[in-house]
């Protein structure tokens, strides 16, 4: 990429869309050189510099935050090292000709966002985006800009730090629910795998506080559905802390521990945490110290995000899933869900294998919306497709949430091949969705889409009707009068059979032999059913059937229910159907 020029450089997509809030102060778009005296990329990173102001991007400034927090605690560039130009030590530099460029992760892949240098101000020359407290430096405001501009402006809808630490440093998202229904939530074990995994640097945490009343915010201290900074996990004689930052910089924590709290801190505590309320009255941040318990119960989420260094391997899938496939919900029916086989050779001593599915989101509405709720189910079937959602159950079942990542986690325990079926869930079905799936491993993998092997199709549209309506074999006198279809099979091979029905009713089919071509041998059978009948959708897969002629009667279980069918047929070989009756 080109950086140098001989005039400024200008970004030919304009300027970026400005929020309500910025445009009724706005004075007029500034370079840094006009509101600098020495311009600067990056003087110091520190958490504590960053400061947001009217953009409602309170995660994303928190999860530059701990980004920044991280690169200086463990003096690995993280975030530095998105933004371009950089120098031959690979530190970013000031380009005087105003073009930049950042590194970010969206929608699947790493891709490069160009950005000119123009920042928007007030009458007073104030800027009206997030900004470091050390004035001539420009890294907050850059990446800040450059994600704004792939999110389509400063009018931002708002987000999570899931998403945005994902942009920002391609890190494996995952979210801790404290007060869900459906999610377990243990304290003590979360404490324990924080405190731990956050000291060994393989982690980035934020927070975020829930719904609350205006009077509980104001008396606790808190902002309602904010995104919170997780700068240090501390413990002391059983007692355990996190420190945290509000992205605006002010605004802190007005329950125990906090800094006019004068019935709980003892000389010792402050010590160790090296926390001098005196100090913090006289100067708010920001930044304060609340037990983990007041953080469970005031608190309604951790979102974590993973180093994906943890992991020897990983690999990735980007598709589609027509929204025009198979049914709005897929209660009763997964054969038209995309489906995945994933080998894992696991070694002795046990292997993690996660799988991150993540949304591709290319408009604005949907991201402020987010109206689908996506998820991975995982079954044990020996890769092999997977037709009913519970039958066999899931080896781990998927919670249905509106965020465009989900994670699954695998843990191993015993050595030799492990062969798992993913399926791309979704809670109801409106519009074809884009998705990247990628696997992380701790040890060897395969890895790829389960192939549809019937070349050759057909659909026939039927219906129950009047005497038609004869219900399953229970019912002799009627069960004759059902539907009946002849499938003539011109070679041996495999055989799908898919019947499709009401919802309300449940139904199955039989499959009879007329006649085959020559001697079948052990794979001859006289009769066959697809099993138990089932709301709205059964099927029947038999890996060898004879060429030969065979009839197919659907029905439902009870006589007299009416209504339309569809039956599926697959081969790997030319097949003609007709009816019979």
């Amino acid at each position: 990429e080109r950086f140098a020029f001989p005039v400024p450089f200008s970004d030919k997509s304009g300027k970026l869309a400005l929020s309500p809030k910025q445009k009724a102060i706005f004075s007029r778009w500034v370079q840094p050189d006009e509101i600098c005296n020495n311009p600067t990329m990056i003087m110091s990173v520190s958490s504590f510099s960053i400061k947001q102001t009217v953009v409602s991007d309170c995660s994303f400034v928190a999860s530059l935050a701990i980004s920044a927090a991280y690169e200086r605690r463990y003096n690995k560039k993280l975030i530095t090292s998105i933004i371009y130009p950089q120098n031959r030590r690979g530190q970013p530099e000031y380009n005087p000709c105003g073009k930049y460029m950042v590194k970010l992760h969206i929608n699947g892949v790493p891709r490069k966002v160009i950005i000119d240098d123009y920042l928007p101000v007030d009458r007073n020359g104030e800027l009206l985006c997030s900004y470091s407290s050390n004035r001539n430096e420009l890294w907050v405001s850059l990446i800040e800009k450059a994600y704004m501009k792939v999110m389509g402006g400063y009018d931002f809808p708002g987000s999570n730090s899931n998403i945005d630490l994902h942009a920002l440093t391609g890190w494996i998202p995952e979210r801790i629910a404290m007060h869900s229904d459906n999610q377990s939530f243990n304290k003590e074990d979360t404490f324990r795998m924080l405190f731990q995994r956050f000291h060994n640097g393989h982690v980035l945490i934020t927070t975020a506080t829930g719904v609350m009343t205006e009077e509980e915010g104001e008396k606790w201290g808190l902002v309602p559905t904010h995104a919170y900074a997780v700068l240090d996990i501390r413990e002391y004689k059983g007692m355990r802390f996190l420190q945290l930052k509000n992205p605006w910089s002010h605004l802190r924590w007005k329950g125990r521990y906090s800094e006019r709290d004068e019935k709980n801190w003892t000389p010792e505590l402050l010590k160790y945490l090296n926390f001098d309320p005196k100090t913090a009255q006289r100067f708010d941040n920001g930044v304060f110290w609340i037990a983990w318990e007041d953080l469970c119960q005031y608190y309604d989420v951790i979102y974590l995000s993973w180093n994906p260094a943890l992991f020897k391997d990983s690999s990735c899938i980007h598709s589609s899933w027509d929204g025009k496939q198979g049914p709005v919900k897929d209660v009763y029916s997964l054969a038209n869900n995309p489906q995945y086989r994933l080998e894992v050779q696991c070694p002795a001593g046990g292997a993690a294998v996660w799988v991150l599915l993540t949304r591709h989101i290319t408009d604005k509405d949907d991201f402020a919306q987010n109206r689908e709720f996506i998820t991975l189910v995982v079954y044990k079937t020996d890769g092999k497709k997977v037709y009913y959602p519970a039958d066999p159950p899931p080896y781990i079942d998927g919670i249905r949430i509106n965020s465009p990542h989900y994670l699954t986690k695998m843990r191993l325990t015993t050595a030799g091949t492990h062969i798992f079926t993913l399926v791309v869930s979704q809670y109801e079905k409106q519009n074809t969705i884009n998705y990247t799936l990628r696997v992380y491993s701790g040890c060897k993998f395969t890895f790829s889409k389960i192939p549809n092997p019937f070349t050759h199709t057909k659909r026939i549209n039927g219906q129950w009707k009047g005497l038609s309506a004869g219900g399953c074999g229970n019912y002799k006198d009627s069960y004759k009068h059902n539907p009946i279809y002849q499938i003539n099979l011109e070679r041996s091979g495999p055989l799908l059979i898919e019947l499709r029905g009401s919802r309300q009713y449940s139904v199955g089919f039989e499959m009879v032999t007329v006649s085959t071509v020559g001697d079948p041998g052990p794979a001859a059978l006289q009769k066959k059913s697809s099993g138990d009948y089932r709301c709205g959708f059964s099927y029947m897969e038999v890996d060898h059937v004879p060429a030969g002629i065979y009839n197919i009667i659907p029905t439902t279980f009870l006589p007299k229910q009416e209504g339309p069918f569809f039956l599926d047929f697959g081969s790997t070989s030319p097949l003609k159907v007709s009816q019979l009756q």
